[in-house]
């Protein structure tokens, strides 16, 4: 007598599971560990350390689903901030100033879009050439406007500009990356509603499967009727968008604009991103995997800084996690399909069983 196998549930067996077994399990490592860690309002808290990284890892994954990739948002952070920080001590409203910077990323992220779609260069190697575009227009854009004789900078003056940024952004603007709305903190919830927008254009809209066949086969797509440089540019710009948003809630968080605001994120929003299950050849992947994954990497940084390991050795940590979640993901992905293959070989052999032998 065999006993029936027990199998788990599609859902219990995804990526994204396995994701929320890990970040219990580092919790509950880092807890044993440190046991101030597991205070429920320092974990939420703590999020606003990196959910930059989480709001740009979102726009970036909708962009590696197409196949592609833009490394340009780390750039664009800054930019958004540079305009936001010049728009408001031109004395533009802060509200304004912020929708400013945000069409400024969604913008920079368009232009990324149009040069992929329209050219047979990889998107590496364009998004790399914006990469240093975009933080040169960042760096030297206050200095062009002093020059001029334009005020580019606060109430500190050029030179303070240059060490602390512009300061002096109102209250109303710094609470979106400090304030909180009970224990809940602002760039929390920001966070959180950025990735139920992303969720729900790749799982509701047209849009989002539009991405999906791209990701597959861009050729494809496009005989079967698919928009495909529309969808790109549209795609580019989402993470731009995103990008400028991840740009805001650092200059409210460090309640300063700066050229350089995120400049170190690139390969924690990578990481992010590949980490939660998304494809680096396209065509799969989910906003849920790279939420998941970015808390993971979130709290590992915390948690290893909190137990003395210097910052310089992190990055090789966060790097090796990066290698690993490469390295699992296309074993598992060779493992799928050879079970797939045998199921097909012994599915084929009973079938020949099955056939009754023929009388001369």
């Amino acid at each position: 007598m065999t006993l029936p196998r027990m199998t788990l549930p599609h859902w219990a067996r995804s990526w994204e599971a396995m994701l929320a077994a890990a970040l219990v399990a580092e919790l509950a490592i880092l807890g044993l560990i440190s046991p101030a860690f597991l205070n429920v309002e320092n974990l939420l808290f703590s999020t606003s350390d990196f959910a930059h990284v989480i709001i740009a890892a979102i726009g970036l994954t909708m962009v590696i689903i197409t196949g592609g990739i833009d490394i340009s948002g780390v750039s664009v952070m800054g930019l958004a901030s540079i305009v936001l920080g010049l728009a408001f001590v031109a004395g533009v409203p802060i509200g304004l100033a912020a929708v400013l910077a945000l069409l400024t990323g969604a913008g920079a992220g368009a232009f990324n879009g149009v040069v992929v779609s329209r050219t047979d260069v990889n998107p590496l190697v364009i998004t790399l050439a914006t990469l240093f575009l975009f933080a040169g227009i960042a760096t030297g854009l206050p200095t062009l406007l002093d020059v001029l004789g334009f005020k580019a900078y606060g109430a500190g003056g050029f030179e303070a500009y240059q060490y602390e940024g512009i300061t002096g952004l109102p209250k109303s603007f710094t609470r979106l990356g400090t304030g909180s709305i009970g224990w809940v903190p602002v760039p929390l919830i920001i966070t959180v509603a950025v990735a139920l927008m992303g969720g729900w254009l790749l799982a509701r809209t047209r849009f989002g499967r539009f991405l999906y066949f791209i990701g597959v086969s861009a050729d494809v797509a496009r005989y079967s009727g698919v928009p495909v440089r529309r969808t790109l540019v549209a795609v580019y710009a989402f993470n731009g968008f995103c990008a400028a948003i991840a740009g805001l809630v650092l200059t409210a968080y460090f309640t300063s604009a700066r050229s350089d605001l995120g400049s170190e994120a690139l390969l924690n929003i990578i990481t992010a991103v590949v980490l939660g299950g998304t494809s680096i050849q396209g065509g799969s992947g989910s906003v849920l995997g790279t939420f998941l994954a970015g808390l993971v990497l979130g709290y590992l940084r915390q948690g290893l800084l909190a137990l003395g390991i210097t910052s310089d050795v992190v990055p090789v940590i966060i790097g090796g996690l990066l290698v690993g979640s490469v390295s699992l993901k296309i074993g598992s992905a060779a493992l799928a399909r050879n079970r797939a293959n045998r199921a097909a070989y012994e599915a084929g052999q009973r079938a020949v069983a099955a056939v009754p032998p023929t009388t001369p």
